[in-house]
């Protein structure tokens, strides 16, 4: 298997989300293979502050370009992409804002068994939906950066195979005053997880995580680890089916004696059922303890996503998903339960040209009143390649 398609299997978590019907050339540039592609997209948010009462709405438009680097030599593979998704929102100055994201992979290959993946990201967002003061109607706004790295022992046909992994998080926010700054940490997380062989494309996987919670502010009673043991097992392929099972149990301890501590079920499923090559059906459901917010200790949050994606003809595909969640705000009274369902249809006139037309509900049935809304979303989308 060529080096650059192992990086972009072993790292899809960190790739860009967008979906392309079509595959985007490259021109070469002093040796690197340099890949630019443009997403325009014009949508109507009926409540884009995610607000119960007074809810705001307006037509949004986004300039979204990336640009991708990439060389590969006989041993090694790399990857630089930078991309950034100017939002102009035109009924609200305040909410317009332009997201960066900028992002370099790579994958050292020593030997046959010996392998290195490590990964350094950094993202400037804002954020219109689930302020932490609606009010004020002043964009969430944080920088996050990342660095990771997974050592592999082993061969990828062999019968074991071990993984060593560390991931470094760190999340500042920018709003004025001190909104949001309780919510600054750092996050360090080390992981191992055991391969075994079954047979044909199938292993067994047993995998141990400690992570380790920094709050920035002086006295946060917020500290805490995380620790989970999950075992489980990955396949490819087979019988029309490929994905990854894990499951087991999490423990969320405070340092502050003042905090609860949680003990859960813990699981994490991605499965892939392809009945035909032009027509797949995908299901992620996730349960874990997520970081608290609005004055929560911890969100246990349960999420759980059905998709289906068709190729009709050479021209045409659809897209249709459903999501629902559950999160549980430890500490305070709220839980909320949240739907989200949405549909698009893109059509693919040429290799380099994609026209996407879509549409996406959500409701958020909060036991918190004011932290219950609908809303909806209108999109048409132009999608542009070499």
């Amino acid at each position: 298997m060529k080096l650059s398609k192992i990086l972009t299997a072993s790292l899809a978590g960190t790739l860009s989300t967008a979906s392309w019907a079509t595959d985007p050339a490259s021109i070469d540039l002093a040796g690197f293979e340099f890949t630019p592609t443009l997403d325009l997209t014009e949508s109507y948010d009926d409540n884009y502050r995610g607000l119960r009462d007074g809810a705001g709405s307006s037509w949004v438009t986004s300039v979204n370009p990336k640009f991708l680097l990439s060389a590969e030599t006989r041993n090694s593979g790399y990857q630089l992409e930078y991309e950034f998704d100017d939002q102009t929102y035109h009924s609200d100055d305040r909410a317009s804002h332009t997201d960066h994201h900028l992002r370099f992979r790579s994958i050292l290959e020593f030997n046959s068994r010996n392998r290195l993946r490590w990964n350094l990201g950094y993202h400037r967002i804002e954020e219109t939906i689930d302020l932490a003061d609606p009010d004020d109607n002043e964009n969430d706004k944080y920088d996050r950066s990342v660095a990771g790295a997974t050592y592999s022992y082993g061969t990828l046909s062999g019968l074991n195979q071990l993984d060593f992994g560390v991931n470094r998080e760190g999340i500042r926010y920018r709003n004025s005053g001190d909104l949001n700054a309780d919510e600054e940490r750092d996050s360090t997380m080390f992981n191992t997880v055991w391969y075994h062989r079954l047979g044909g494309s199938t292993r067994s996987l047993v995998e141990l995580r400690h992570t380790d919670h920094d709050y920035v502010r002086s006295g946060s009673n917020r500290d805490s680890t995380n620790d989970a043991a999950l075992f489980g097992a990955t396949w490819e392929a087979t019988a029309k089916t490929s994905g990854t099972l894990r499951l087991g149990a999490e423990r969320k301890n405070f340092d502050s004696s003042t905090r609860e501590d949680y003990t859960s079920p813990m699981w994490e499923v991605g499965v892939a059922w392809e009945p035909r090559t032009y027509s797949v059906v995908k299901l992620n459901t996730r349960r874990a303890f997520d970081e608290g917010d609005d004055g929560a200790s911890t969100v246990q949050d349960t999420t759980t996503r059905l998709s289906w994606e068709h190729e009709w003809s050479a021209f045409i595909r659809t897209d249709l998903d459903y999501r629902y969640s559950e999160r549980d705000y430890k500490a305070i009274e709220r839980q909320d339960d949240r739907t989200s369902y949405g549909l698009g249809v893109t059509y693919s006139p040429d290799r380099w040209v994609d026209v996407s037309l879509g549409y996406r509900h959500t409701e958020n049935d909060s036991s918190v009143r004011e932290k219950s809304y609908d809303r909806n979303i209108y999109q048409l989308s132009l999608s542009l390649s070499l």
